[in-house]
């Protein structure tokens, strides 16, 4: 949740004590601050699992590659940078 709205916050012992309502809000997609002395120390956030994929097959369609998809000779920008425009000689 990256959104402008107050986060909860909860001191180090409100933290431990309501620790199971912590996690609850948690699962539902909120952000937790714990602080000590009023200062913020940590942050509770969901736990986002990585997308299993497998080593073949994991697209629904084959990718085509066309044989000018790494043409760059229209880009007179990418030829400057990589010294490949024309050179002239003084």
């Amino acid at each position: 949740m990256s959104t402008q709205h107050a986060q909860r916050q909860y001191n180090v012992h409100d933290a431990k004590t309501n620790f199971s309502r912590i996690l609850q809000l948690v699962e539902t997609g909120e952000e937790i601050i714990i602080s000590r002395a009023g200062e913020p120390v940590a942050k509770v956030v969901p736990f986002r699992a990585t997308v299993q994929r497998t080593a073949r097959g994991s697209l629904k369609e084959p990718v085509v590659f066309h044989d000018d998809f790494d043409d760059m000779s229209d880009d007179p920008g990418f030829a400057e940078a990589f010294g490949l425009g024309q050179e002239t000689n003084t």
